[in-house]
């Protein structure tokens, strides 16, 4: 149960000092299991953030292996790919002339802004106008009323019935084996109903107890042979584009770009690697992230730990969505963003617009010293400079990065968990740092300038909130919580409800 003495065991750099008086007895004895979990401790915080790695393995891989390997003979098509300049200089000239356009804006702005307010408390206090509610749409009651007429109650399974009738997704669920010997109406109809009895969590017994021509051996065989996440991705996808090419613009808009992205959480059994205990929801289980756009459409759906990175979701669901959906906003809350979250937004050609929790203590960074004077109407709120030599001298390794991303060779929130805090000592790190802190600075500047932009954050995250609601009303069955242990079925239970 104890080491001998120090001397024995390393101690010295290795074990936090808030551990050592568990760690170190009285008589200079080390208590073994304490100084074990101490060390997987330190070891887990050091493996997420990549300052250790495993050798033959792929998430916890050596970070430069996730970086492309050809990197000085695909250098060019990358900066083209990613419509970045190839000069340093030319990146930081633009960035810098918007920062300061914005801040110049904002500043001019400020004594006509009823909405906003720069107080000097505090080392400086940004103070909003909450918004008004919105006016109801003219015909909305009567709507509802109509449809309450006409169909006071549709089956979920009807629903999903009439879309396969319009769209015919079960062609995408192909089987594993060489050959396929179902009738073709009754593969169809089982595929329904293993859909059905997946993303409502009710389970294929309970469905076919209530079908006399599919039992629930049939059912699993079809399960087993034709449904797995691929194949319902592949069909999300085209219910999605479907969806995108009968709207009409005259009765919904012009086609949205924009995405609403939240996580809701989800309860599941926890002897299994990805449910997590989540300090907010004070439950263990799993979470689901979610891309909506403004008009109620669910883009993209995806399964992650409780404790992962939302912005590695976001960042993701932009990357991975492979509809035909333009997405180039996000609308996210004060989870689903980061310094480094904007950095890779900018680089990555989308326009990151969170809804801030704590925007009264933000602060805004100028382009140089020069600069300052520049802008009085917000002297109290201006922090420092832009590090603009830092950004110069890692502009190759931050397009290295994000090139990554887009080729797909690292996960995004890998690679967030690297640009971690305790990483700040990588100089690629503070480059991010330095790029997100412009970028959410010329953010800032619109956000506190435009209400019609605060405006249409909470309309659009107002959307992804009421889909949460809903969710809880289709999941219902085991009382919304996903039994399986299995982290494949986990996946494909989130798939299926999206």
């Amino acid at each position: 149960t104890h080491y001998p003495d120090t001397e024995t065991v390393p101690i010295t750099n290795i074990i936090p000092a808030p551990w050592k008086s568990m760690v170190i007895e009285t008589d200079h004895a080390i208590n073994r299991l304490n100084y074990e979990v101490a060390v997987l401790e330190i070891l887990r915080e050091k493996l997420r953030c990549k300052q250790i790695w495993i050798e033959g393995a792929y998430r916890y891989r050596n970070p430069d292996d996730a970086l492309p390997q050809d990197w000085e003979t695909c250098r060019e098509a990358c900066y083209l790919q990613l419509g970045l300049p190839l000069n340093a200089s030319d990146f930081i000239k633009k960035l810098k002339n918007e920062l300061h356009r914005n801040l110049l804006n904002l500043n001019d702005t400020m004594p006509y802004n009823n909405k906003v307010k720069i107080l000097d408390k505090n080392g400086g206090h940004i103070k909003i106008t909450p918004l008004t509610a919105q006016a109801d749409p003219v015909y909305l009651d009567e709507l509802q009323r109509e449809i309450n007429r006409r169909w006071s109650t549709i089956d979920l399974i009807d629903i999903l019935k009439e879309a396969e009738l319009r769209v015919g997704f079960t062609k995408q669920f192909h089987s594993v084996s060489n050959r396929e010997i179902l009738d073709v109406d009754l593969l169809q109809k089982r595929l329904l109903l293993c859909l059905y009895a997946l993303g409502s969590n009710t389970g294929l017994k309970r469905v076919s107890a209530a079908n006399d021509d599919a039992s629930h051996s049939d059912l699993s065989y079809v399960k087993r042979r034709f449904i797995n996440e691929d194949n319902v991705k592949a069909a999300i996808v085209d219910v999605v584009n479907e969806i995108i090419a009968i709207r009409d613009p005259t009765l919904w808009g012009e086609a949205t770009t924009g995405c609403a992205c939240d996580s809701t959480q989800v309860s599941s059994w926890d002897q299994n690697l990805m449910s997590e205990w989540h300090p907010r929801y004070k439950d263990r289980g799993v979470m689901i992230y979610w891309h909506v756009d403004t008009k109620s459409m669910v883009v993209h759906s995806q399964i992650k730990t409780c404790l992962s990175s939302e912005v590695g979701s976001m960042i993701t669901g932009v990357l991975k969505h492979d509809t035909k959906m333009n997405m180039n906003k996000t609308y996210t809350d004060t989870h689903g963003q980061s310094t480094v979250g904007f950095a890779f937004s900018h680089g990555l050609n989308f326009d990151l617009l969170p809804r801030i929790k704590g925007i009264n203590r933000q602060k805004l960074y100028y382009p140089t010293a020069a600069n300052k004077n520049d802008y009085p109407n917000l002297d109290s709120v201006l922090k420092s400079t832009i590090n603009w030599r830092l950004i110069e001298e890692n502009y190759d390794e931050y397009v290295k990065h994000l090139a990554a991303l887009k080729t797909g060779t690292v996960d995004a929130d890998v690679l967030i968990k690297k640009f971690g805090k305790e990483n700040y000592n990588n100089p690629v790190y503070k480059a991010f740092i330095e790029i997100g802190n412009a970028v959410k600075t010329i953010f800032l500047c619109r956000y506190l300038s435009s209400e019609d932009l605060r405006i249409e954050i909470n309309e659009s995250l107002n959307v992804v909130e009421r889909l949460n609601g809903i969710m809880h009303f289709i999941f219902y069955g085991k009382l919304g919580e996903i039994s399986s242990n299995k982290t494949k079925e986990q996946a494909l239970a989130v798939s299926t409800l999206h």
